[in-house]
């Protein structure tokens, strides 16, 4: 087995202004030390407050092989547990979500309370000495952030709270607390690995040559930051009118969002919090979007919007030409980075450079690095070099 490299300390990578590897894009095995490094500890969406308003309503989450689901309780309380059956580890629940008095087993119809309690057990007689109060469900840590809610399956990275207090003044002036949901979960496989869809979120270079639309409404207002946990991007919409209809009627027809200070009126502002959860925060509403890794060539981008209840035409109009908009942005991306996986995997690929400017990257790529020293290597280390030592 390989021997395991030292991590580097922050600032002291030579590296900095070198792109990450291409290996890191496909291996299997490199795969398998981020799930150990960091993502099974990174914060996941599951959904928000207003989704789940009323005792027994749940959503769940799938997440690297595990299934997440969060309930609220007939006290009020909202708690996540793992959606598995301590008899016999079957699934409880299917979809996305729903709500019921209890949560019954499919398999044997064991059930469970709203508070995760076991409360039913058929054929009770056959388990003498059975402990009920010993096998509820599985608890699953969770976190609620200005009205959503956050799971975790191990410990290990920062809070929600911790990772976005650089920036908690600005997110309070949307009201997330009183957002509602709008339509449902989407839920896009893709045959890309999830850093070539986070690399891109975070790339402003390629803005003005893969997206005519953002060039149009933006100009040059495009920027970004990164911080320690946070990527940070906005462009403010300009004034000379669009060429494009729907373009051009979003910028007509967007209403003043009065709840929002002059300088976010009509600006677009997105966040992505390391290593997979963005979100999108524009005048009118607000999407979530995770980049969920199935394996080293597999991701499912899962999205889904909420806006504050606003019954005016040209809001509803506004949030309509939005999707619009960002369908073809979303199409325009998926082309996009579909090359890049596919160079990513070519023999002739190495590392490039990295602009001055290119911020985000240059810090994503530091920060795996530190994560996972292996990520420094050129080609992969031998076979079996990511098994726990």
């Amino acid at each position: 087995m390989a021997t395991r490299l030292r991590s580097i300390a922050p600032g002291a990578d030579t590296l900095d202004g070198v792109s990450l590897p291409g290996w890191l894009y496909f291996d299997p095995e490199f795969f398998t030390a981020e799930k150990r490094a960091f993502l099974r500890a990174a914060p996941q969406v599951v959904c928000h407050e207003s989704e789940i308003a009323r005792p027994g309503e749940w959503r769940t989450l799938e997440y690297l092989g595990d299934s997440i689901i969060v309930i609220r309780g007939d006290d009020g309380e909202v708690r996540a547990f793992s959606n598995v059956c301590r008899h016999r580890g079957s699934r409880l629940v299917d979809g996305t979500g729903g709500s019921g008095k209890v949560l019954t087993c499919p398999y044997h119809a064991w059930s469970y309370a709203r508070d995760g309690r076991l409360v039913g057990v058929p054929h009770r007689h056959e388990y003498p000495g059975l402990q009920t109060e010993k096998l509820g469900l599985f608890p699953v840590a969770l976190e609620k952030w200005h009205g959503f809610l956050f799971v975790t399956l191990e410990p290990g990275a920062p809070s929600v709270a911790e990772m976005m207090a650089p920036f908690e003044a600005e997110v309070a002036a949307y009201r997330f607390e009183e957002l509602q949901v709008m339509g449902r979960v989407t839920l896009r496989p893709r045959p890309l690995n999830w850093k070539t869809i986070a690399d891109n979120y975070s790339d402003h270079l390629h803005i003005a040559v893969g997206h005519p639309g953002l060039t149009r409404l933006f100009g040059k207002a495009y920027r970004i930051e990164a911080k320690e946990w946070v990527d940070r991007m906005e462009g403010d919409l300009v004034e000379k009118a669009s060429a494009n209809l729907s373009e051009r009627a979003y910028q007509k027809y967007l209403p003043e969002a009065e709840h929002l200070p002059p300088s976010h009126r009509r600006k677009w502002l997105y966040y992505k919090l390391f290593p997979n959860v963005a979100f999108d925060i524009y005048p009118d509403q607000v999407d979530f979007m995770q980049f969920l890794p199935v394996s080293s060539t597999e991701t499912v981008i899962r999205e889904i919007s909420y806006a504050l209840p606003d019954g005016r035409r040209e809001m509803r109009a506004a949030r309509y030409l939005n999707w619009r908009i960002n369908r073809r942005v979303n199409a325009e991306d998926t082309e996009l980075i579909t090359r890049v996986q596919l160079g990513m995997q070519s023999p002739a690929y190495q590392a490039g450079p990295l602009g001055t400017s290119e911020v985000c990257l240059r810090s994503f790529a530091g920060k795996l690095r530190r994560m996972v020293p292996e990520a420094r290597l050129a080609k992969p280390p031998a076979a079996g070099w990511s098994a726990p030592s």
